[in-house]
């Protein structure tokens, strides 16, 4: 479970950049940022 909380915390990092330098799509993109860094803290935090 671990580690596919990090492969999706990656993902998002990565379609937010994507985002984030193609198009501007809101507040979306920063929430999809926001939970990309929370769930590598979590990931960190847990071990």
């Amino acid at each position: 479970m671990g580690s596919l909380l990090y492969i999706i915390a990656v993902l998002l990092i990565i379609f937010w950049a994507i985002g984030f330098f193609a198009y501007s799509a809101g507040s979306i993109i920063h929430i999809l940022l926001i939970i990309a860094v929370v769930a590598i803290l979590l990931r960190i935090i847990k071990g």
